[in-house]
């Protein structure tokens, strides 16, 4: 029983480098425009632009429904220096016209110019 506790131990700190280690941000794909809403319901999101100021990523974007709706957002996120670029992450977005607000799980990854983004 004694063991128990330092094998315990070693399994925390090698399931916490698992995690590290899956997040390879240059492995994402760049981000193109359009892109399917994480939201589903065949929205896509267009002129998703974010730009890195003041510890935060914001961009504005438009999401446009299938039969040609169109909602224009604005969304921050939290700006994280790794990886030699900025992870913007902990998205919160807001309808410019103040009728909706909401969270998602998409994150972008800047470095070298480039922008990629993932939703895992």
């Amino acid at each position: 029983m004694r063991h128990a506790v330092p094998f315990s131990l070693i399994a925390i700190m090698l399931m916490a480098a698992g995690v590290a280690a899956q997040d390879d941000f240059e492995r994402w794909a760049p981000l193109k425009n359009p892109f399917p809403s994480t939201g589903g319901g065949g929205i896509m999101i267009h002129d998703y632009d974010p730009v890195v100021a003041n510890g935060k990523c914001t961009t504005n974007f438009r999401a446009i429904e299938l039969n040609g709706t169109v909602y224009r957002n604005a969304i921050t996120f939290e700006a994280v220096e790794t990886q030699g670029g900025v992870l913007c992450t902990n998205g919160s977005w807001r309808s410019l016209d103040g009728a909706a607000t909401g969270t998602t799980p998409f994150r972008v990854f800047i470095k070298g110019g480039v922008k990629r983004g993932s939703a895992e």
